[in-house]
């Protein structure tokens, strides 16, 4: 397993041609897209790329009959940015784009479909219900047991997570659930640390592990708080090692490419245990594939060239 990345393939902006940064659309993450999206494209402004945001993948369509781009750098998180239909369009229209094609981004933004698949590799993930509307989520969480987590299947940025220490916790997550129409995750909750590793190409970036003022990684300790710590490389040594290779078996199992980001959470029993892809992470000033990536001498502008690289 590499830990350094190649060189650059490419120096002269002029490659690229004329580059769409696809952001905002109408997501429950439309704000957090607008936040990465401009950090995008004032870092690949400072390097001389032609770039013009695009919000929303309707305006995309337009622009793109119109002929005015020639390749998207896809920030768009949540729904269409990340469940295939964006990357159907591009390669029906043979337009290139950053990140996973149709099949990893379809699969991943589905959690219980990519748990099903790392489970038939034998990739170590916790215990899970799928929910279906009207499910019975006490019945539910008495087959798993105390602690959970009760979170939507295709949702990202811990929109709608719900953390469930004992029955009398579950009465939110009930009501959320009555009013959701789509399908939900109940999973065993991990007690131990946070971690993530984020995927650049062929390379599995050094490992971050999280630690929240807080009592656990909830959206305001992601997108608001000031006091969240991230520890970079997360472990040493051979736990180092093994994080970063089951983040890339993880990631290839589920059809990816390109870059993302693979959440893993390290059980003070079970070990490590694999929780989901982000196909599309963040890259605002929180974010943390910039983290990670800068462990390695590679700054924000040009981990957005070297994302933006892959669409060659």
């Amino acid at each position: 397993m590499s830990s350094r990345l190649p060189p650059l393939r490419v120096t002269d902006p002029a490659a690229f041609g004329r580059v769409a940064v696809l952001l905002g659309g109408d997501t429950s993450e439309r704000e957090v897209s607008l936040d990465s999206g401009a950090g995008v494209l004032e870092a690949l402004r400072s390097r001389g790329v032609d770039v013009t945001a695009v919000d929303g993948v309707p305006a995309l369509l337009d622009a793109l009959r119109d002929g005015r781009f020639d390749r998207v750098f896809n920030i768009l998180h949540g729904g269409p940015g990340e469940n295939g239909v964006l990357q159907g369009l591009l390669d029906a229209l043979r337009v290139p784009y950053t990140g996973s094609g149709v099949l990893g981004s379809a699969l991943t933004l589905d959690k219980i479909r990519t748990k099903q698949v790392w489970l038939s590799e034998g990739l170590p993930t916790p215990r899970y219900e799928r929910l279906a509307k009207g499910s019975d989520l006490r019945a539910a969480a008495q087959r798993l047991g105390y602690p959970v987590f009760v979170k939507p299947s295709s949702e990202g940025s811990s929109v709608g997570v719900f953390r469930v220490l004992a029955e009398a916790d579950l009465a939110p997550a009930i009501e959320f659930a009555a009013g959701y129409d789509g399908e939900l995750l109940m999973e065993q909750m991990v007690r131990g640390d946070e971690l993530t590793v984020g995927v650049l190409g062929d390379v599995a970036l050094p490992s971050i592990r999280i630690v929240p003022a807080g009592e656990w990684y909830d959206y305001h300790a992601k997108y608001v708080a000031e006091d969240t710590q991230y520890l970079c490389p997360g472990l040493e040594g051979d736990d180092e090692s093994a994080i970063r290779d089951l983040a890339l078996r993880a990631f290839r199992a589920a059809a990816c490419s390109g870059w993302g980001r693979v959440d893993v959470m390290r059980d003070r029993e079970r070990g490590l245990q694999l929780i989901e892809v982000n196909t599309a992470p963040g890259m605002t000033s929180h974010s943390l594939v910039p983290k990670a990536a800068s462990q390695l001498g590679c700054d924000y502008a040009e981990l957005c060239w070297r994302v933006l690289e892959q669409t060659l």
